[in-house]
């Protein structure tokens, strides 16, 4: 395994969906026509993001023993449905202790016009 903290990967674009957006919605007991849910930045932010660092064979992510520990969000502003974004990665940390790997995982979303919408935390622990 090779330490892979302070890796970047490619700018993902992702479009916020109207029917995606309302299923979201619907099933985490909110109403579609309230706009954008919060949450859905696991979607576009760090579920756009995060498969790049799984499928780098240079960060040698063991999936089956992957637990997602915990995750963060920072909105600057809510994205528009039918607006694209683009979310960056990056491995903020790459460390090892008693035997589990932690890895810090990072996003950055911005509109079309590079201006901030969020930014999201995720801390991967895999397990020997």
């Amino acid at each position: 395994m090779a330490a892979v903290a302070g890796r970047t990967y490619p700018a993902v674009q992702f479009e916020i969906e109207p029917d995606r957006v309302a299923d979201f919605a619907r099933a985490i007991g909110a109403d579609p026509e309230d706009g954008v849910p919060p949450t859905f930045a696991a979607v576009y932010s760090l579920g756009a993001t995060a498969p790049q660092l799984f499928m780098d064979e240079d960060a040698a992510v063991d999936f089956a023993h992957l637990l997602h520990a915990e995750q963060s969000f920072e909105w600057q502003r809510p994205p528009r449905v039918g607006e694209t974004v683009t979310s960056r990665g990056r491995v903020a940390s790459d460390t090892e202790r008693r035997g589990m790997r932690f890895i810090r995982f990072e996003s950055d979303t911005t509109d079309a016009g590079g201006a901030p919408i969020c930014t999201s935390s995720a801390l991967f622990v895999i397990r020997s």
